[in-house]
């Protein structure tokens, strides 16, 4: 556990800056109406501290009570922070759309690593946090 940890990458600035100074419009990525996801818990803790969660799944599904979409440019208004619940292998091309459409920050799940990508939006201008879960942060912000 402690090596996987040391691939971690978001500083506690970071992450404080993502949660707290980023924006409150959050785009879901992979948030769908199955309750046994992590993506379902984790879209309520965030919705529980204020944030506006979009679900972005390609069944566009209602999830409580947002209106969901196919994909992140299929959202008619900006997005502050793209949340990314789908593995690896994907999440580059979700960091890459998060870039395109303008959101301020993106984050990777627990378990969720592409280097690769933290790279390229990190020089993108945007804050990114990978391999963490906004649900277990925010309540240690106090």
């Amino acid at each position: 556990m402690a090596l996987r940890r040391q691939r971690v990458h978001g500083t506690p600035e970071t992450i404080r800056q993502i949660l707290t100074r980023s924006g409150d419009t959050w785009a879901v990525v992979g948030l769908s109406s199955n309750e046994r996801r992590a993506a379902y818990g984790v879209a309520a803790v965030l919705q529980r501290y204020g944030k506006r969660i979009v679900p972005v799944h390609p069944k566009a599904e209602t999830v409580h009570g947002e209106k969901g979409y196919a994909t992140l440019a299929d959202i008619p208004f900006p997005v502050d922070v793209v949340d990314v619940f789908v593995n690896s292998e994907l999440a580059g091309g979700v960091a890459d759309e998060a870039v395109a459409i303008g959101a301020k920050a993106v984050w990777f799940q627990l378990d969720v690593i592409d280097e690769a990508a933290f790279a390229r939006t990190r020089e993108a201008g945007l804050d990114m946090v990978m391999d963490r879960c906004p649900a277990i942060e925010i309540p240690r912000l106090g």
